[in-house]
């Protein structure tokens, strides 16, 4: 049995057993009925001279290894997004090669649809909705260009200019009346990104739904659908019943999303997860379980991963990015603990190990005395001896 030294969260340290048992993806044949994109992250290329907080350095390979992965498990993947990092050590250059990359890669059944924002415009340096505009249009442009799908993005810069609810209409009415085909809009809170508070002209979330709701009345033949990321279940179901016709809700919920996916009586969420990319084999058979109308199952496996997402994306949520790469080192999609921006660093060797302890109770360990091995190196770097 694996097993390895773990701090608790007193201060103390104890010997961990593993007991999870990993999750065997059935043979289920058919069609899903959800959708599920799982946002992906990039791999740090460690042997590069660079300096991480300045420039980032990829590991292409081991990155769209990654996203091979994530299609060969059924998933669309959701390019460029924060996930990737994008905003936090992730910039515009990196993330058009990223964009690049990965529809290169793409065979003709994958499913990908790649960020778009504003973010190479820095928010100090835009003065009018004109400025946002504008970088939005470079990015489309650019994206559109290679044959992407877009998701627009939410705009720091955007959350800096706008004066209200009516600024936002006119940004995304001229945008969406440019774009080639039907796009995915993203309402990423503030939790994720502090700089986004305030987004659709207010603070108050149901003012704020309502401006989103007219936006996407108004272009509805532009939208394929929105992801809300709000960590707020009851407001995406209360927007997800007054989307317009055809307009469709990703769960961008990282907290509450196997009852979204689910749904009720009135209706269900699609899915554009950060937390797939953590629990790709388990979620992949959890909803090969729903389209089966195997419910029991679907709940049981969906179940132990919900602290496990919890936990990562605890406050401050921003840094949950951490707990993703963490565990594609402990799985064996990467061979080192290195992340751009140095943001390997943000989450303290207690979150950790508590994340692999709940990893490990989820079954989301492949290979579980490769997984302990890797966490003990870890837990030894940061003083922990084994």
């Amino acid at each position: 049995m694996a097993s390895l030294i773990l701090p608790t969260m007193d201060g103390k340290t104890v010997r961990y057993d593993l007991t999870g048992t990993p999750v065997q993806q059935p043979a289920i044949s058919g069609a899903r009925n959800r959708i599920a994109y799982a946002a992906a992250h990039v791999v740090a290329d460690p042997f590069a001279d660079n300096d991480p907080w300045l420039k980032p350095a990829i590991d292409w390979d081991r990155t769209i290894a990654y996203r091979r992965h994530l299609w060969d498990l059924g998933f669309g993947v959701a390019e460029a997004m924060d996930t990737a990092q994008r905003g936090g050590g992730l910039h515009w250059a990196e993330s058009l090669d990223l964009v690049r990359h990965a529809l290169e890669a793409a065979g003709p059944e994958d499913k990908i649809a790649c960020g778009c924002g504003t973010d190479h415009l820095d928010p100090a340096d835009a003065r009018s909705l004109d400025d946002v505009i504008a970088a939005y249009e470079h990015q489309i442009e650019a994206i559109e260009k290679l044959g992407g799908k877009l998701i627009l993005m939410a705009s720091r810069a955007l959350t800096k200019v706008a004066k209200g609810p009516e600024d936002y209409a006119k940004v995304y009415d001229r945008l969406l009346s440019q774009v080639r085909e039907p796009v995915m809009i993203h309402w990423l809170g503030d939790m994720f990104d502090p700089a986004l508070k305030g987004y659709w002209g207010s603070e108050n979330l149901d003012t704020a739904m309502e401006t989103c709701l007219g936006i996407l009345a108004n272009n509805a033949a532009k939208v394929e659908g929105i992801k809300i990321s709000l960590l707020d279940d009851q407001k995406e179901i209360k927007m997800r019943r007054k989307l317009p016709d055809g307009v469709q809700m990703y769960t961008g919920d990282d907290f509450n999303y196997p009852a979204l996916i689910k749904g009720d009586d009135q209706g269900y969420s699609h899915a554009l997860l950060g937390i797939f990319d953590v629990i790709a084999p388990v979620a992949a058979a959890a909803l090969d379980h729903l389209a089966a109308e195997e419910m029991a199952e679907y709940d049981r496996l969906f179940a132990p991963t919900v602290p496990l997402s919890r936990h990562i994306f605890k406050a401050p949520t921003n840094f949950y990015k951490t707990g993703v790469v963490f565990m594609a080192y402990l799985n064996g999609h990467q061979d080192h603990f290195t992340m751009i921006g140095g943001q390997e660093s943000a989450r303290s060797t207690q979150h950790l190990a508590e994340l692999f302890r709940l990893a490990d109770k989820a079954g989301l360990f492949a290979d579980p005395e490769m997984a302990a091995a890797r966490c003990a190196s870890v837990m030894t770097v940061r003083g922990i001896s084994q």
